[in-house]
């Protein structure tokens, strides 16, 4: 097949377009899912900042899809919310606080709190998964 340069250069670029949009939609999806699940909790966004050891600044531009979040960061959110990876690509916003395993206030909780609760909501995660794998079985 013989293609004419021009059209193979058009494509690529509404290609490169595309991917764009595809790219900054899913970055909107997933900054509005956190502000989602982080205002469910009762987090503010200082809160989620020391957590995940950024700048209150970097979070607002993760919640308005202004910049990606590195998956490191989706991994410890994930941790914190109980709620799976996943669930932050889901554009319906009442399947992911379906999804919510443990609801809490956060009025007086920080830093260290959070990195705590994460810690303890993985492993029951972990052992909820590990049940449903046992009585599948």
């Amino acid at each position: 097949m013989n293609y004419d340069v021009t059209f193979l250069v058009k494509f690529k670029i509404f290609d490169y377009l595309c991917n764009i949009k595809t790219t900054k939609h899913m970055d909107a999806i997933i900054g509005n899912n956190i502000k989602s699940l982080r205002s469910k909790l009762g987090l503010n966004q200082e809160d989620i900042a020391e957590y995940l050891g950024l700048s209150r600044q970097q979070i607002i531009r993760y919640e308005k899809g202004e910049s990606a979040v590195p998956t490191d960061n989706l991994t410890k959110l994930a941790e914190l919310f109980s709620v799976d990876e996943y669930d932050f690509y889901e554009e319906n916003i009442a399947k992911v606080n379906a999804n919510l395993a443990f609801a809490f206030r956060a009025d007086e909780l920080r830093g260290d709190d959070l990195k705590t609760i994460a810690a303890f909501k993985k492993i029951a995660m972990n052992y909820l998964k590990m049940k449903e794998a046992v009585d599948n079985e």
